[in-house]
């Protein structure tokens, strides 16, 4: 096939301009994609993400300990007394209604869970030396 200069100028030209564009293209990608890690390491999402993980992890085992550790201790104390069912009656159950009543026990009990869940997140996080990783903290000094 014979071309002329003017065509090959004209398929250089065209050659050209997609590499350009290409080029064009992944710079786009490549800045995208370091302001999306800076974000990241910026936001604290690494921590939140930890946190996320391992409190999702230790649920279980804080359930655990808060139902065969903590809740046994509680009632030891209080002899015997299991936490959930613990209630202030407001008006005593009669046939036309239920009764109405106040569940402080459920309530102390779902507290002693959260501060235990807390308890072993710190811990995991602390000991496991997973908060050097977050940018803000090292901002902040």
């Amino acid at each position: 096939m014979v071309t002329s200069k003017k065509q090959e100028t004209e398929i250089r030209r065209d050659e050209d301009n997609k590499i350009e564009r290409a080029a064009r293209i992944r710079n786009v990608f490549s800045n995208q994609g370091t302001g999306f890690m800076n974000f990241i390491r910026q936001q604290g999402v690494v921590g939140l993400a930890i946190g996320l993980a391992v409190g999702t992890a230790a649920g279980a085992s804080v359930k655990a300990i808060v139902d065969n550790l903590i809740n046994p201790l509680v009632a030891l104390i209080t002899q015997g007394v299991n936490l959930n069912n613990l209630k202030w009656v407001l008006e005593k159950a009669n046939g036309s209604h239920a009764e109405v009543a106040i569940g402080w026990g459920a309530i102390l009990s779902s507290l002693i869970t959260l501060l235990a869940t807390a308890l072993v997140v710190y811990i995991a996080v602390h000991y496991a030396k997973l908060d050097r990783i977050d940018k803000k903290k090292e901002d902040a000094k």
